[in-house]
């Protein structure tokens, strides 16, 4: 791809317009590890919720989406669309308590709620584990993707990818903290968009696509793999059922609540509960997560979805992008660069938007990974374990020098992978059976840290077996390895919570009385702690569990309905848009309704 004049300026304002305010926080961010990793905790419910939608749109999540609409259809977007019930319920249920507990990590959330060395070991543990591990995992995989997109565009090789948009990422994640992310992230949010809209038109437009009625008709006659409908928004239980299994049930039945996955964590946690915790008020980190749900769900999908179905009829398989572009190395081909490959048909002017764009979709992820990443090492492990009595401006040096740690091991880390999907399956399948404990151990105080151990520990076992007996030709498919996964990692930590050691009663009293849990499961420690049941009743109206059902219900209606209500007005298919359209405002006027009630 050849960038014109005009494609080097607007590239270089989105960066400009995104990077430079950021400039301002260096100062503010460096008075202590509140500023740098939690923004003072006096962040808007509006700025929250943007920098959490720019947060999870990264380059590689048009990759993803594509290579699910090429291989599944649109229907296979159902395996991280069913996490908007997590999403919501994060919003009506744990918002609030999260807000309420003070921490400034989530992760010091386990020596609040447990005891012991127990919780200590967790904390330092998954401060290691999830800040460098896994949050290097994922970095990798948004930095591959930015590695094919540009190895498509401009033939650039992994390490020169790395170089040019790692070293920006860096100095800015290192320099401004949290507030100079979520200022990078408000003005990346709408280029981004921008970008993406621009993109799909250009698709659908090209003379081999013919606009929205071509597409249609073209698929619409083009079944793909077993009789696969790319178009449909459900999957065809009568010719794929296996397909079905694993896309719509098990994401729906499952794994919504029993998976842990990055910004979609059962009861909240990582760079959402970053979030939540800097949000100024309760009421702010309600309306900032509610935001981030509606947007990442409604606005987001479509232009992703678009150029991924577009991309079937210019180039039907991975060897017609392959021969399309001759150059890109063979390691990094697969159903994932269809998204990049798609681009080299953007007029010039688009073409700068868009390489604008990617960047600002690359740095939103990888900083607010930077950031969160460093404060565990530094606030979880290395104050709390290593130098626990230095001065602030030590832990915010500290804090910086990890930053660029995390940013050489995940992009020493890219040189690993292969495709998007399958860092995807990778972080599902270790993060599975997990989840019902991260939403339980708020209302259930049996819970304790040995639980969360054995979670762990059990949900890794378990997933080594399955790989080791994968590469022996025993395969387990992926929906079976994540059911019996979500089984026995579920079976070992409620075991543990019934027959290991339990938490000191003194430190559940004091936690009952900070966050005010609600519910049955905190009876025994209410009665200890000489609270009568008339003034919990008084906190429980306080959180109105019946409304927040309702809540549920009525913001994951709207979501979905909101959803399919572009898809079929997109398809043309007018009689379905009009009746999901006024399912979406009935359901979007309750949900007002519900909010207003709440913040009251």
């Amino acid at each position: 791809m050849v960038l014109h004049p005009i494609d080097w300026i607007i590239a270089a304002l989105c960066i400009l317009i995104c990077f430079l305010p950021a400039l301002a926080f260096g100062r503010r961010s460096g008075k202590n590890t509140a500023e740098f990793f939690a923004s003072g905790r006096s962040v808007p419910w509006w700025l929250a919720g943007i920098s959490l939608v720019a947060t999870t749109f990264s380059s590689d999540t048009p990759n993803l989406v594509a290579n699910i609409v090429r291989t599944q259809g649109v229907a296979g977007n159902w395996q991280w669309w069913a996490f908007t019930l997590t999403g919501v319920a994060t919003v009506f249920f744990y918002a609030r308590l999260w807000r309420r507990s003070g921490v400034l990590t989530d992760l010091e959330f386990y020596e609040l709620r447990y005891s012991g060395r127990s919780a200590s070991a967790v904390r330092g543990f998954r401060a290691v584990y999830l800040g460098l591990l896994f949050n290097c995992m994922i970095m990798a995989t948004v930095d591959l993707a930015a590695c094919k997109i540009a190895s498509v565009l401009f033939g650039l090789s992994r390490w020169e990818t790395l170089l040019a948009v790692g070293l920006l990422n860096v100095v800015f994640a290192a320099h401004s903290g949290l507030w100079g992310v979520l200022v990078i992230d408000m003005f990346q949010f709408f280029i981004k968009m921008a970008a993406v809209i621009a993109a799909a038109y250009f698709a659908v437009e090209l003379p081999q696509v013919g606009g929205m009625s071509g597409l249609v008709a073209k698929l619409s006659h083009t079944p793909g793999p077993g009789g696969l409908n790319f178009l449909s928004m459900l999957p065809d239980f009568r010719n794929t059922w296996d397909l079905a299994v694993a896309v719509f049930i098990m994401p729906l039945a499952v794994q919504w609540w029993a998976v842990w996955y990055p910004g979609a964590e059962p009861g909240g946690g990582s760079y959402v509960a970053q979030r939540m915790l800097a949000s100024r008020s309760e009421k702010d980190s309600l309306g900032g997560t509610l935001f981030f749900n509606l947007a990442h769900y409604v606005l987001r999908p479509w232009p992703w979805i678009l150029v991924g179905l577009a991309s079937l009829i210019v180039y039907p398989t991975v060897q017609d992008i392959q021969i399309a572009f001759p150059h890109v190395d063979k390691s990094l081909l697969g159903p994932d660069i269809a998204f990049p490959a798609m681009l080299k048909f953007l007029p010039a002017g688009w073409i700068g938007l868009m390489v604008g764009g990617l960047v600002a979709a690359n740095s939103s992820t990888i900083l607010s990974h930077l950031n969160w990443g460093a404060s565990y090492l530094v606030h979880d492990f290395y104050r709390r374990f290593l130098r626990p009595k230095e001065t602030e401006k030590h832990y915010v040096f500290a804090g910086r020098m990890a930053t660029i740690l995390l940013f050489v091991l995940s992009s020493a880390l890219v040189f690993f992978l292969q495709t998007a999907q399958e860092s995807f399956y990778l972080i599902l399948q270790v993060g599975a059976g997990t989840g019902l404990l991260y939403l339980l151990r708020w209302f259930w105080w049996r819970i304790t840290a040995w639980c969360e151990i054995a979670a762990m520990v059990s949900s890794f076992v378990i997933s080594v077996i399955f790989f080791v007996a994968g590469r022996r030709g025993h395969v387990v498919t992926t929906d079976m390895q994540l059911l019996f996964t979500v089984i026995g990692t579920t079976i070992c930590w409620v075991i543990v919570a019934y027959a290991g050691p339990q938490t000191d009663p003194k430190t559940l009293i004091d936690f009952y009385h900070k966050v005010r849990p609600f519910g049955p499961g905190w009876r025994r420690i209410r009665i200890e702690a000489g609270v009568s049941a008339a003034e919990a009743a008084k906190w429980a109206r306080t959180d109105n569990i019946p409304l927040a059902l309702l809540g549920w219900a009525m913001g994951t209606t709207v979501i979905w309905a909101s959803l399919f209500t572009v898809g079929n007005f997109l398809y043309g298919r007018m009689g379905y848009a009009v009746g999901l359209l006024a399912v979406s405002i009935v359901s979007g006027a309750m949900l007002i309704w519900v909010v207003k009630r709440l913040w009251r």
